[in-house]
């Protein structure tokens, strides 16, 4: 790395290779790692939830870890909503048999009391894409779906 440029671990929307060259053109994707300690949700308005990343102790999220130059990282504050909606965290990480120091984005704690939701078809869909582009297990982004829904409204006992 030089520049400037960071090791960026992405585990949602910026997983999909399109999505991450249309506004991050100069990116390089590095590997895939995983967030250990941490689990996958969705929160926000209902169709427009949004992923997050919360600790949760004995889980790990699969990230597609990419190397960001300065323009890039200023590209997904936008997108981000950085610093109002999400904030920047470091961690350490495997990444090809060394430990790395990689950046992500996690929802800030005010936010992450939004209800969680279920994410809009074309963002899950790019996620979706994203984890199939980097050969990741999909099951941890379709429990993340599951955690993230509403639960049903229990039966009433009371007459109608």
């Amino acid at each position: 790395m030089n520049n400037g440029n960071k090791l960026y671990a992405a585990y949602g929307f910026y997983m999909n290779h399109r999505e991450m060259a249309d506004k991050c053109p100069t990116a390089q994707p590095v590997g895939a790692s995983e967030l250990k300690d941490y689990r996958l949700l969705f929160r926000g308005p209902n169709a427009e939830a949004l992923a997050t990343v919360e600790p949760c102790k004995g889980e790990s999220v699969p990230v597609l870890v990419w190397e960001i130059s300065p323009a890039d990282e200023a590209a997904l504050d936008h997108r981000l909503r950085f610093p109002a909606l999400y904030r920047k965290e470091r961690m350490k990480v495997r990444l090809d048999g060394k430990t790395v120091s990689v950046m992500f984005y996690a929802m800030n704690n005010e936010e992450a009391h939004r209800p969680l939701a279920k994410p809009g078809s074309f963002y899950f869909i790019s996620i979706f894409n994203g984890y199939k582009e980097s050969d990741l297990d999909t099951a941890i982004l379709y429990k993340a779906l599951h955690d993230s829904s509403e639960p049903e409204p229990a039966p009433s006992d009371e007459p109608s």
